[in-house]
């Protein structure tokens, strides 16, 4: 085998991250501090929470920063089974329990853990596991079909535990790493013309994904309703102006606008921040996405090179996502936004993604480029 020499980690990477990560916590106690002390009088109640989740999540993206890249392609299988048999749980009573009419968490000790927040990374690393050990990518049958089956399966899985949006946001995912893995275009309209006609009949045949629809290209038509979050949330961002009106002196978040502290804390961030404060959280994002890239199109390997890319991807269109749906670009998701929402899946699985991320940083050296492909 080729040795391949380290290299010191990517630093403007991870200041990067500790930045998202720093001004995320702030944000989020900012965002959360009313609704934790009027429900669980306590003010820190989320804020301690997501701290703790940050605690571990740092220990666990250290160890993935550290752990040799070969090691990790070896545990690709263990990942997958963990997590089918992690989703297959949320199935079971007293185990898991609908919350808002959806199974997606299971509880243990007190504390809550979404299995489809690590089935995000999962199909990301199966495909680079995948790809890498596939030379002829022409044969549909035996380089194409198992990894659209073992996708399909997971999707299947997101969907039953009434979750469309992550369904569907992790297939977009996918196609990425897909795409990037130079599978013909010939297949994506292919599958195109299967799963258009399906995602539209799994989409209008609930009535509240029909009302967010509604909403979303009406706001108005039901602003006590569905409609509400999204008008809540233009009127936060609009409040902000360009200044903001400072660090914890929003006042959307005091009941006026739901999941202040989860799904739409980037409207809390335009009222505090302004449009500086925004404008600063999307660069830092931007960032982001061009060392990930920077670092996937050095690699020599295939792995790393789909790993990289898939992960970087995978913050970055979910930041995107979440961001759109809270300035009315989208209808509304349920995505969180990476690093600043509330929910210590997220946070604990997007950590170790950027350790890893770190750790392929390290395996490359400034001036190399691809020898494949």
């Amino acid at each position: 085998m080729e040795r391949i020499e380290k290299q010191q980690a990517d630093l403007m990477l991870i200041l990067d991250i500790v930045l998202l990560l720093g001004i995320g916590l702030v944000v989020l106690f900012s965002a959360s501090s009313y609704y934790s002390k009027s429900v669980y009088g306590d003010p820190y109640y989320y804020f301690k929470r997501q701290v703790l989740w940050a605690t571990v999540g740092i220990l666990l993206g250290i160890i993935a920063s550290v752990t040799p890249i070969e090691l990790i392609k070896r545990s690709t299988p263990l990942v997958v089974f963990v997590s089918f048999f992690l989703m297959l749980l949320t199935f079971i009573p007293g185990i898991s329990k609908p919350v808002l009419g959806a199974r997606r968490w299971i509880f243990i000790g007190g504390l809550s853990f979404q299995p489809s927040e690590l089935v995000k990374f999962t199909i990301v690393l199966y495909l680079a596991y995948i790809f890498d050990k596939k030379d002829n990518l022409e044969d549909p049958l035996n380089s194409i079909l198992p990894p659209v089956i073992i996708v399909g399966i997971f999707l299947t899985l997101i969907y039953l535990q009434n979750d469309f949006s992550t369904a569907f946001f992790t297939l977009f995912v996918a196609a990425s790493v897909f795409f990037i893995a130079r599978i013909k275009l010939i297949y994506f309209f292919l599958f195109g013309i299967l799963i258009l006609p399906l995602g539209g009949l799994l989409l209008f045949t609930k009535a509240h994904r029909v009302k967010r629809l509604i909403a979303f290209l009406n706001p108005l038509s039901d602003p006590t309703g569905a409609g509400y979050q999204v008008i809540a949330a233009r009127s936060a961002l609009i409040n902000g102006g360009f200044w903001g009106k400072g660090l914890g002196l929003g006042v959307k978040k005091m009941g006026g606008l739901p999941e202040a502290h989860s799904d739409f804390i980037f409207a809390v961030i335009g009222e505090e921040m302004g449009f500086l404060g925004a404008l600063l959280i999307i660069t830092l994002f931007i960032v982001f996405v061009w060392r990930g890239y920077a670092i996937a199109f050095k690699c020599r390997d295939k792995f790393s090179y789909y790993l990289s890319f898939g992960i970087s991807s995978l913050i970055i269109f979910q930041a995107i996502l979440n961001m759109s749906v809270v300035s009315g670009l989208v209808p509304s998701t349920g995505v969180t936004l990476p690093f600043f929402s509330a929910g210590g899946s997220s946070l604990l699985v997007t950590l170790v993604m950027v350790g890893i991320l770190v750790n392929i940083s390290k395996r490359v050296g400034k001036n190399e480029r691809r020898s494949y492909g």
